[in-house]
């Protein structure tokens, strides 16, 4: 039989003003939301309750009608939902099953089932009472009750006589026998057909026959009042489903030191391994809830490339992402449990591996896992498209968990490229965005941080050193140093680090020969000289997509040090010049 607590929170929008410290204390003060006729009153504190207004009153009329100044703010509904839902993981503490009300509720407040867990705080009534008290220390005004159903256990919370009430099993019907109707959870134009007939309390109701009420107010009425009273059930949708793979660890002297966190995530990981070992399942996302001694709780989420239950990679990306966070953890007083669980999981099964082999924990996978926990940021990798036009032939993706793309050990990345952060604006150089094109030279994945500058990984060997690529699917032998095949192209000549989304014009061209490269230009207002250059390499344009002239590229190295890729766009022709443009740089 399930057992749940009912919390309900009294005008909530005013609460979490004054704990945010976005409303100064002393005084009346009210919460206001459009409604009928203009502003309404929303939610009350204190001393606005006890100058006798109540929620849903006008605005105008009771600055009328009241003497002293009343500070009002404009209702937020999203920062409440997002304080209420804070609340409610603070509230997991106690049951892994939490839900916030729904609108059937009218009012803010969350449920949780208690049903086998009441006994961790030495029974039901010494759950509510630590539970009330923990509230009332951070001034969140709160009426909590505890029954059988969410809708008795509302009802007692919202209409009953005490702040703490604690129903016994079974007892709900006795319970709620003197409450008024509109604790059922009624609509208001329900509540008035009641009472003008004389039906105000629930006893009353329940004593009447089923059929002609149903005619009358239709089968709602009939469901909430069964609700209510654990005649039917009433599942609730709780906010979190209860995690497969979570492992938790209290204190009874609280933690605060990085180095005490990380040992325990790694502990707690290895814990958490055998079982999904024995499922042939790996950790895609985690999650490390840190639960403070005076009953914050901050969450962090963890993001792999890949699926993984190794303890000491989770306890490497946990220390960077502290490392990230700094001063901004803030422990407070100390940590006194500490919880991971597994949020998304993917398939890992058993494989044998080569004597002397390296660790599956470096390589392309163990490098996106610690940027994206070091810089905070989404990771974007660049995937190549089937087009030899340099602008497209690559776009950024989301380096997504559970795709495989881990590392050169496990994939067949050949080579691993990045580009450099962007050069300075006497340089000429700006940074390519995600999606926005660039080449495909060499073999590799690009690694890039959305909204951050980029950093570069030098190959692994040079290109010469690789030898020749093995076809797709050729198995290497053990020791060899070969790479698999890649599907980025590695027979290109070389293509510039920076890569601009479309070329910019170069001006004032002056070449010795009309289809060779230039020896002057003029881009971005300053003078170019050209001290040596490659090529060209022609490059035709799709015909099939829109009609082009074929592209003349070649790599020059002006006087000043700046190394350009260059291309002419189209022929030249007497009386008609061809254009030029710059599309990268070298360094």
């Amino acid at each position: 039989m399930p057992r749940i607590v009912c919390i309900c929170l009294s005008h909530w929008p005013v609460t979490r003003l004054l704990r945010a410290g976005l409303a100064p204390e002393g005084g009346p003060l009210a919460v206001a939301a459009e409604g009928p006729g203009g502003l309404r009153l929303l939610a009350l504190d204190l001393d606005a309750q006890a100058l006798g207004l109540r929620p849903g009153e006008p605005l105008g009329r009771v600055r009328a009608r009241i003497a002293v100044p009343l500070r009002v703010y404009p209702a937020d509904p999203a920062a409440d939902r997002d304080a209420l839902l804070r609340l409610c993981r603070w509230a997991c503490r106690y049951a892994p099953h939490v839900a916030p009300f729904g609108p059937a509720e009218a009012s803010d407040g969350l449920y949780i089932d208690v049903a086998g867990a009441s006994h961790l705080c030495g029974g039901e009534v010494s759950l509510v009472d630590d539970l009330a008290d923990r509230l009332a220390r951070a001034n969140i005004p709160a009426r909590v009750a505890l029954a059988d159903t969410p809708g008795g256990a509302f009802a007692l919370a919202r209409h009953g006589s005490a702040d703490r009430i604690v129903v016994p099993p079974g007892g709900a019907a006795g319970a709620l026998r003197g409450l008024p109707v509109e604790a059922l959870r009624l609509d208001p134009g329900t509540v008035t057909g009641l009472k003008r007939l004389g039906l105000r309390r629930i006893g009353a109701l329940d004593a009447l026959p089923r059929g002609p009420l149903a005619r009358r107010f239709g089968a709602a009425l009939l469901l909430r009042l069964d609700q209510a009273l654990a005649r039917r059930p009433e599942p609730l949708a709780p906010l979190t489903e209860a995690a497969d793979y979570a492992a938790a660890r209290g204190f009874l002297d609280p933690i605060g030191r990085q180095s005490d966190i990380v040992r325990t995530a790694r502990d707690l990981m290895a814990a958490l391994a055998p079982r999904l070992e024995r499922d042939g399942l790996g950790a895609c996302a985690l999650r490390l809830a840190l639960h403070r001694v005076d009953g914050a709780v901050r969450a962090l989420d963890l993001g792999l490339s890949r699926p993984e239950r190794d303890p000491e990679r989770v306890a490497v990306l946990v220390s960077l992402r502290l490392d990230r966070l700094g001063r901004a953890l803030d422990a407070g007083f100390g940590f006194e449990t500490v919880e991971l669980t597994v949020t998304v999981t993917g398939a890992m099964p058993a494989r044998q591996t080569d004597l002397g082999a390296g660790s599956t924990g470096d390589g392309v996978g163990f490098l996106a896992d610690a940027l994206a926990q070091r810089l905070g940021r989404a990771l974007l990798r660049l995937e190549p498209r089937a087009s030899h036009l340099p602008e497209r032939g690559e776009r950024g993706v989301l380096w997504v968990a559970g795709e495989g793309h881990g590392s050169s050990a496990d994939q067949g990345i050949g080579r691993v490229r990045a580009r450099l952060p962007p050069p300075s604006a006497g340089e000429g150089g700006t940074r390519r965005e995600a999606g926005e094109g660039s080449d495909v030279s060499g073999s590799g994945v690009t690694l890039m941080t959305a909204g951050a500058p980029s950093c570069t990984v030098a190959p692994l060997s040079p290109p010469a050193a690789q030898g020749t690529l093995p076809r797709a699917g050729a198995r290497e032998m053990p020791g060899s140093d070969s790479s698999l095949a890649s599907p980025w192209p590695d027979h290109l000549p070389p293509r510039p680090l920076v890569l601009f989304p479309r070329g910019e014009a170069a001006l004032d061209v002056l070449s010795t020969v009309p289809e060779g490269p230039p020896r002057r230009f003029r881009w971005r207002a300053q003078i170019h000289r050209v001290a040596h250059a490659e090529g060209p390499e022609r490059i035709e344009s799709e015909w099939w997509r829109e009609p082009g002239e074929p592209r003349d590229y070649y790599r020059v190295e002006c006087e000043a040090g700046h190394r350009l890729w260059l291309y002419r766009d189209g022929p030249h022709a007497p009386g008609h010049p061809a254009a030029w443009y710059v599309h990268g740089l070298f360094a």
